[in-house]
C-alpha cells in the first residue's frame, strides 16, 4: 500500500508539473518577438523596432506607410485583446467574448448602431490617412498571425481573435467618445424631468453652473448659488421632502472623466522656451490605456523633411494622441461642451425604421435588440403608448472621427497645429499647444454640434421647436485662446468659456472649478518655470477645497461632550492640508463634506423623485459644492432638509454616523486615506479569476496620495493614465510617465514597467532610454 501510495503522489506531482509547464509554454507562446530579424509582408524598406528597458518603442522607416505598417504589428503584438476590448465597447460586441454578463453593456451601446454607421460613412472617417490606415491594419493582422500562439486572454476565454478591419480603429476612436461622453445623456433628460415638476427656486438651486472655485480662461467666476428666501421656496412645506435616504461615508462623487493642461510661454522661461504639461485622467488599468511609442521616417509635408514624433499612442489608431515632435507639442481635457440633444417623439411619427441588432453571445443564442429610429437618433426611451425621445449624439454622425488628426506630427508650428485641428475629428476638447518659438494657444478641438443661431443647447432641450434640433458637425471656427496676454493657460474640464461662446457650446457637466483653480493659482504664483516647476503643479495633492470643510468639522466636534465626537476630534485634530496616505484628518474631512452632500442632496432632491417616481433619473451636480457651502454657513431653516430640527441637529448627526462607521472598521487614528485610497489596477479579465490568479494580473495595492478636487487626481482605479512636461525642441528635458506598463503580457519585461514612477512622482525621461532590444522587419520574399 505505501508503495502506491509513493506511486501516486509522484504521479500526481509529474502531472500537475506538466500542467504548469503547459500553461507556461502556452503564455509564452504569446509572447511577441523583441530581438532578431523578423519578415513582413508589404514592408517597402527595412524597419527598425527598439525598446528600451520600460519597453517604449522607437520605429525608424523609410515611409509613413512602412512606419503605420510597423506600429501595427507593434500594437497588435502587445495589446490585441485591449484593442478589441475597445472595437467591441463601441460596437456593442462584449457579449461575444465574456457572455451573458456583458448584454446590458452592449444594449447600451449597440442602441448606436455606431459598427453600421461607421461602415456608411468610413471614407469621412479615413480623410487623407487611407493609406497609412491601410498599412496600419494589415500590420496588426500579420503581427497577431506571427505570434505562436493567439494572446493569452483568448485561451482563457476560450475565444479565436478576429481579424481587425479599417472600421475598428474608427470604432476604437469611438470608444473614447463613450468613455468621455454620456451616451446616455442622461444628466441633460434627468433634469429635463425635475424641471418640470419643481419649484423654480429649488431648481434654480439644483442646476447652479459654478461656484466662487471657478478659474475659466474667459469671464470671471459664477459665484456660490443665492438662497431663496422662505416665499420663493421653502421645504417644510413639501411632503415628498420628508423622505430623506440614509447616506454613509465616503460619498462615491462621479469620475471626472477628462484631464488638466496648462501651459507656459516663453517669455516665463529663462532661454525661450514654451513648456506643455498634460496628464489625462481616465480609468486605470493594466496594461495602461495609452502606449509610448517614438516614430521617425522622411515626410517631405513636415519640418525639415521629416517626421520625429514622441509621446502616447491608443493601440488601434495610427496617430500619436498627444506629445511632441520637436516643433509642436499638444495635450488635451475633456472640454464638456454640450454634443447630444434629446427631442420628443410621438407615438405614429412617421419616418420611423425598425433594425434588429443580434447581439452575439458567447455560450448561448444571440439576443435581438429592437432599435427604432428616427431621422433624428435612436429612440432610448420608449412610453408604453410608443412614444418616446430621441437622441442625437455626436458620435453617432459623419465627421465624428477623422483620422486628419495625425498630422499632428507633421507640424511645423503653432499655426500648423491650429490647422490641424479645424480637420480634426475626435471627442470635443480642450487643446493646449506650444511650439518650438515660445508660443501658447488654447483652442477648442473635435466635432461640436453646429446648431442653429437662437438655439442654445442649455436648458430643456427635448420640447425645443423643429427648427432648433436639426445640427450637423464642425470642427472649424471654435474658440481659441491664442498667446495669452498672462502667458498662462489652463484647462481642467472645468468651464473655460463665458457669454455667447459659452451660450453656444453649452454645458454637458463641468467639473467643480477647484482643481483648475489650483493650477491656475499655481501657475500665477511664479515668474520663471522649468519643466520641473510644471511637474510640482501636476502632483500638487493640497488639500485646499477641504481645508474650510476641516475648520467647519472642527466647529462640530471640538465642543462637544458626545464621546462618539471626542473620538472624532481627537482623530482629527491635526490637519496637515494635503491628500497623504497617512493623513486621517483628510479622510475623515472628505468622508464628512461627502455625507453632507448626500444628506443635503437627498433632501433637495426628495421632491423630484416624489412626483417623477419610475421616471425619476439621477442628476449629476457638479457644481454641488456652490449650494452646499452657503447651506451649511447661513444655514436657513426653510432650507434645512427634513426630518432634522435644525442645521446644528443635522451637523452633528453626520459627523456621529462617520465616527461610528470609520469606527466599524478598527481604531479611528488607523483610518488614514492612504488605507481607502489604495490602488486596484488590474487587467480586465482578472475579475474573472480566483482572487490568488487575480492578484497575479494586477499592479501592487499601493497607498496613493492625491484625490479628485487637486491636481494630482488619483483613486484607486481612477486617475491620470498619463503625465508629461515638454517643451518642443526640448524634449531630452521633458518628463513622462505611466501607469500600469506597456505591455498586456504578464510574463512581458514591460508588464507595469515604469509603474513605480507613476506612484511615487519620480521624474523619468520624455524621450525612449537606451536601447535593450532590437528587432529588425525586413520585406518578406
Amino acid at each position: 500500500m505505501r508503495h502506491w501510495l509513493k506511486r501516486l503522489v509522484w504521479g500526481v506531482l509529474l502531472v500537475t508539473l506538466a500542467a504548469v509547464f503547459m500553461v507556461w509554454w502556452l503564455l509564452r507562446g504569446s509572447l511577441p518577438p523583441l530581438d532578431g530579424e523578423h519578415a513582413m509582408t508589404g514592408l517597402a524598406a527595412p524597419v527598425v523596432v527598439t525598446r528600451d528597458a520600460l519597453g517604449v518603442v522607437t520605429i525608424d522607416a523609410g515611409s509613413q506607410a512602412d512606419a503605420m505598417r510597423a506600429l501595427g504589428l507593434v500594437h497588435a503584438q502587445e495589446r490585441y485583446f485591449e484593442m478589441d476590448l475597445m472595437r467591441r465597447t463601441a460596437a456593442g460586441e462584449l457579449a461575444e467574448l465574456f457572455g451573458p454578463a456583458a448584454i446590458e453593456m452592449d444594449k447600451r451601446m449597440r442602441v448606436h448602431r455606431l459598427r453600421a454607421r461607421t461602415e456608411a460613412h468610413l471614407d469621412v472617417a479615413m480623410g487623407s490617412s487611407a493609406a497609412a490606415l491601410q498599412a496600419y491594419v494589415d500590420g496588426i493582422n500579420q503581427g497577431v498571425a506571427d505570434l505562436q500562439v493567439r494572446p493569452w486572454p483568448y485561451l482563457l476565454l476560450r475565444q479565436t481573435p478576429a481579424p481587425w478591419r479599417a472600421e475598428d480603429s474608427v470604432l476604437t476612436a469611438l470608444a473614447m467618445y463613450a468613455d468621455l461622453q454620456d451616451p446616455t445623456n442622461q444628466n441633460e433628460l434627468a433634469m429635463a424631468r425635475i424641471r418640470a415638476v419643481v419649484p423654480p427656486a429649488l431648481y434654480a438651486l439644483l442646476s447652479h453652473d459654478g461656484s466662487e472655485w471657478d478659474a475659466p480662461l474667459f469671464g470671471g467666476a459664477r459665484g456660490n448659488a443665492p438662497l431663496p428666501d422662505a416665499t420663493a421656496l421653502d421645504l417644510r412645506r413639501l411632503d415628498a421632502a420628508r423622505a430623506t435616504g440614509a447616506a454613509t461615508a465616503g460619498h462615491p462623487e462621479p469620475d471626472v472623466l477628462g484631464s488638466n493642461n496648462f501651459a507656459v510661454s516663453g517669455a516665463l522661461t529663462v532661454d525661450g522656451r514654451a513648456i506643455l504639461a498634460d496628464d489625462m485622467h481616465l480609468g486605470l488599468r493594466a496594461p495602461n490605456l495609452w502606449f509610448r511609442v517614438r516614430l521617425r521616417y522622411p515626410d517631405p509635408h513636415a519640418p525639415d523633411g521629416r517626421v520625429d514624433v514622441s509621446g502616447f499612442s491608443l493601440p488601434g489608431l495610427p496617430a500619436i494622441v498627444v506629445g511632441s515632435n520637436g516643433h509642436a507639442a499638444w495635450g488635451f481635457t475633456n472640454s464638456y461642451i454640450d454634443t447630444a440633444d434629446f427631442r420628443s417623439v410621438p407615438a405614429n411619427a412617421p419616418g420611423i425604421t425598425t433594425h434588429e441588432e443580434r447581439i452575439r453571445v458567447a455560450g448561448q443564442a444571440p439576443v435581438v435588440l429592437r432599435v427604432r429610429e428616427t431621422a433624428w437618433g435612436p429612440v432610448l426611451h420608449e412610453k408604453p403608448d410608443g412614444s418616446g425621445q430621441a437622441l442625437r449624439w455626436a458620435a453617432q454622425l459623419p465627421g465624428a472621427v477623422r483620422l486628419d488628426f495625425a498630422e499632428m506630427a507633421r507640424a511645423g508650428d503653432l499655426d500648423q497645429a491650429l490647422q490641424v485641428a479645424d480637420r480634426s475629428g475626435i471627442p470635443a476638447q480642450n487643446l493646449v499647444i506650444a511650439d518650438r518659438s515660445g508660443r501658447i494657444a488654447w483652442r477648442l478641438i473635435g466635432a461640436r454640434p453646429d446648431r442653429a443661431a437662437g438655439c442654445p443647447p442649455n436648458g430643456n432641450t427635448i420640447s425645443a421647436p423643429a427648427s432648433c434640433m436639426q445640427w450637423a458637425l464642425r470642427s472649424d471656427g471654435a474658440p481659441a485662446l491664442i498667446d495669452p496676454p498672462t502667458h498662462r493657460l489652463w484647462t481642467a474640464n472645468g468651464r473655460v468659456l463665458d457669454g455667447d461662446a459659452l451660450v453656444t457650446a453649452g454645458n454637458a457637466g463641468y467639473d467643480l472649478g477647484a482643481r483648475g483653480r489650483q493650477i491656475r493659482d499655481g501657475l500665477m504664483a511664479k515668474e520663471r518655470f522649468t519643466e520641473a516647476d510644471l511637474l510640482a503643479i501636476q502632483l500638487d495633492d493640497r488639500a485646499l477645497l477641504l481645508t474650510r470643510w476641516w475648520h467647519l468639522l472642527r466647529e462640530v466636534v471640538s465642543t462637544s461632550d458626545d464621546p462618539a465626537l471626542q473620538r472624532l476630534e481627537i482623530a482629527a485634530r491635526r490637519w496637515e492640508g494635503h491628500a497623504a496616505v497617512d493623513s486621517v484628518s483628510y479622510r475623515i474631512t472628505r468622508d464628512f463634506r461627502g455625507m453632507l452632500i448626500d444628506r443635503v442632496g437627498e433632501g433637495l432632491l426628495a421632491p423630484a423623485k416624489e412626483h417623477l417616481g419610475e421616471a425619476y433619473l439621477e442628476p449629476r451636480l457638479g457644481q454641488f459644492e456652490g449650494v452646499l457651502w452657503p447651506l451649511v454657513n447661513e444655514r436657513p431653516a426653510h432650507l434645512l432638509p427634513p426630518p432634522y430640527s435644525s442645521w446644528t441637529v443635522l451637523l452633528t448627526e453626520t459627523a456621529k454616523a462617520l465616527e461610528a462607521d470609520l469606527s466599524r472598521q478598527g481604531p479611528l487614528d488607523a483610518r488614514t486615506w492612504g488605507e481607502r485610497n489604495t490602488a486596484a489596477i488590474c487587467h480586465p479579465v482578472s475579475r474573472a479569476l480566483p482572487r490568488v490568479a487575480g492578484r497575479w494580473l494586477c499592479m501592487p495595492t499601493d497607498p496613493l496620495p492625491g484625490d479628485r478636487d487637486m491636481p494630482r487626481v488619483q483613486g484607486p482605479a481612477f486617475g491620470a493614465s498619463q503625465r508629461m512636461v515638454v517643451s518642443p525642441g526640448h524634449e531630452a528635458e521633458g518628463v513622462i510617465h505611466m501607469p500600469g506598463g506597456q505591455s498586456g503580457h504578464p510574463l512581458s519585461p514591460f508588464w507595469g514597467a515604469g509603474h513605480d514612477a507613476w506612484v511615487k512622482g519620480t521624474p523619468t525621461p520624455f524621450l525612449p532610454g537606451k536601447t535593450a532590444y532590437t528587432l529588425t522587419l525586413v520585406p518578406a520574399e
